[in-house]
């Protein structure tokens, strides 16, 4: 039993291995002539215009994470349907009820996420009741 923890920590200690070794040969052979041309931002070969630091709406960020979590739970769903189906053909209806409550879950989730406004682009400013829309701050041509 010993022998077999020794092949996994053999196995993980070869991976360390190779992955310090390519870090060290790597700055072993690169060439070191620091240039400002290459440490600007490549834009596809074009001029670079602006900042790169510029900020982003946060709701670009819920938006995916929202999408990635339903995502990732109902593309579980599928081989779980089908695993259940080969492994108790009989009891299609329990089945099929676990896999309800599962989407009810997913649609409480949602309508918590929607009545919480995080699904709109389109804010409703609560002072003055007017529509309002995000802005994105444009980067500014140097001169």
């Amino acid at each position: 039993m010993l022998d077999q923890f020794a092949i996994v920590l053999f196995f993980i200690l070869v991976g360390f291995g190779f992955i310090f070794a390519n870090l060290f040969l790597g700055w072993l052979l690169r060439l070191r002539h620091p240039n400002p041309l290459k440490g600007s931002p490549y834009e596809c070969g074009e001029k670079v215009i602006g900042s790169s630091y510029i900020r982003f709406n946060i709701r670009f960020y819920i938006v995916a994470l929202i999408f990635i979590i339903f995502d990732v739970e109902v593309v579980a769903l599928f081989p779980w349907a089908l695993v259940y189906k080969e492994l108790f053909p009989t009891l299609g209806w329990i089945v099929f009820a676990e896999a309800m409550v599962f989407i009810g879950i997913l649609v409480v989730g949602l309508a918590y996420v929607w009545q919480k406004g995080d699904l709109g682009w389109v804010t409703i400013s609560k002072q003055e009741g007017e529509r309002a829309t995000p802005a994105v701050p444009a980067a500014e041509p140097k001169p």
